[in-house]
């Protein structure tokens, strides 16, 4: 498989934590990775219950809700990124949900090495994750990453594709991540990706593929796993999250930029791949100020 993938650093530090470390319903646009140093803590799903525990590697994957606590103390090293690919695609799309490896000798000198050369990139002020996620803090990782030389940005994203690449073997990927999606097909993909607002159509991608409607739709099932308007939809509401989660705009405004026709639509069609009216996720996820 080829790697189309690349991840940007946001947070990286070493942090003791409590009880007080209790969060629930937390869901990112972003990963974690937690390497547990001491204690015990709790990572949960509907259904998964894991337990953070000294010498064990966890990864997050973006867009996985989640519950976080500690009964009494927890130490751990954390690193959060945003994932980036030239194609739109996830290198988690087909997994979101927890996953746990025992670490390696050579993962806590990692995480080390990547928090040593990246100072500052700390939660010092809150681990609270309606906190963080908050629109000028996420602005910040993107100012203090065009702040690093080349010799960081590209020892970063190693030192994070090292990481990741412990939990490969916890995925199949014998499938369609493991095909070479035809160079039509990415264009497709990368148009849905950068024109999520606009007029996004079957008709008007299988043209631009230069494909009947049915051919078009047939390849990109085989190459994505998901029809068309389904991929659009799933890529439209992952903004629509990322944008409540991480800015102030109104409803009707984020309708707006991710192309849904009117906010009643929008509404509904968010209710339906989240559980939850906007307004419910807003309240949920937000942090008060």
């Amino acid at each position: 498989m080829r790697n189309r993938f690349t991840f940007s650093l946001l947070n990286a530090d070493y942090v003791q934590l409590s009880e007080t470390w209790n969060y629930l319903n937390v869901i990112s646009p972003f990963y974690r990775l937690y390497l547990i140093d001491d204690g015990i803590g709790h990572l949960s799903t509907p259904d998964q219950h894991i337990a953070l525990e000294k010498g064990q590697l966890y990864l997050i994957p973006s867009f996985t809700m989640f519950n976080q606590t500690c009964p009494s103390s927890l130490s751990q090293y954390y690193i959060h990124f945003v994932e980036e690919s030239s194609d739109g695609s996830s290198l988690f799309s087909g997994s979101r949900r927890l996953l746990q490896i025992t670490a390696s000798p050579t993962d806590i000198e990692l995480f080390k090495r990547l928090i040593d050369i990246n100072p500052g990139r700390d939660l010092r002020k809150s681990d609270n994750p309606k906190v963080y996620e908050k629109s000028n803090i996420l602005k910040g990782f993107q100012e203090a990453n065009a702040r690093l030389n080349l010799s960081t940005v590209l020892e970063t994203q190693g030192l994070i594709q090292i990481l990741l690449s412990r939990f490969i073997n916890c995925i199949d990927f014998a499938n369609e991540q493991q095909k070479l999606i035809p160079s039509r097909i990415m264009e497709a993909i990368n148009h849905i990706q950068t024109n999520l607002s606009g007029n996004l159509s079957v008709e008007e991608l299988a043209m631009r593929a230069n494909l009947s409607t049915d051919h078009f739709s047939r390849s990109f099932y085989q190459h994505t796993g998901q029809r068309p308007l389904q991929f659009i939809q799933q890529k439209r509401i992952e903004r629509a999250q990322f944008l409540i989660l991480t800015s102030n705009y109104s409803f009707a405004a984020i309708a707006e930029q991710t192309g849904f026709e009117s906010l009643s639509y929008f509404a509904r069609v968010f209710k339906c791949n989240t559980g939850q009216t906007p307004g419910a996720y807003r309240e949920s996820h937000a942090y008060n100020v």
